[in-house]
């Protein structure tokens, strides 16, 4: 049971493009969310983005770094950043992401 939310109790059911950076002394790093046309986004959602939620039997990581995309007027995108602070912090994040991945299906490449 891995989710994202970016309202309280309502899950995002499309699958991000999600990018890692990480220092060289693996002390700090961020995670960069892109999700291409989220339902968050839809006229239709009828809830206020308040954030992107991580949510797994661990419990939850919250951030509050999340903007909206925009082409020609029209809300195309959402990218969050979800910052990294301590070798714990990472170990926490990427039990998340391969319980995430394992749910919806994604792979991980080096670049």
């Amino acid at each position: 049971m891995a989710r994202i939310e970016f309202a309280k109790g309502v899950k995002e059911d499309v699958v991000p493009d999600v990018r890692l950076t990480r220092s060289k002394d693996g002390s700090n790093g961020r995670a960069i969310f892109y999700f291409q046309n989220p339902q968050a986004l839809d006229p239709e959602f009828g809830e206020e983005i308040t954030g992107m939620y991580l949510i797994d039997e661990e419990g939850e990581m919250v951030t509050r770094e999340v903007k909206g995309k925009f082409v020609n007027g029209q809300a195309e995108a959402v990218e969050a950043i979800y910052p990294i602070k301590s070798e714990k912090e990472w170990d926490r994040f990427m039990r998340f992401m391969e319980r995430y991945a394992e749910e919806n299906g994604l792979g991980f490449s080096k670049a």
